[in-house]
């Protein structure tokens, strides 16, 4: 039930998130006093930081629907796999961007 509505919910976020950053980044070319704030939320890293946690949980929890819709079983530990693998590729993405932060 967790990731059926996790899922959901990280998929209505992607939809507001995603284009939210793509617009405030093509925006940035702008010099009007607006798109200083646009700049500032473009550039915002706990803006970057969420939208990667929901594209990679959304991602990896929908292999594991397609895995399910394909017949494996094992659903728990299937899980339980997705769900590490989802915190190993957050933990790389956060250690790398965390160090492109820090420079």
């Amino acid at each position: 039930m967790f990731v059926w509505l996790f899922h959901r919910i990280s998929g209505v976020l992607l939809v507001v998130l995603l284009p939210l950053q793509i617009l405030t980044g093509v925006l940035q070319a702008s010099s009007s006093p607006a798109a200083r704030v646009i700049r500032d939320v473009h550039a915002h890293g706990l803006l970057n930081i969420v939208l990667a946690f929901f594209v990679i949980f959304h991602g990896v929890y929908g292999v594991r629907a397609i895995l399910l819709d394909l017949g494996v079983k094992h659903e728990g530990l299937l899980f339980w796999i997705c769900t590490v693998l989802g915190f190993v590729l957050f933990g790389g993405f956060l250690a790398l961007c965390l160090t492109v932060y820090a420079a």
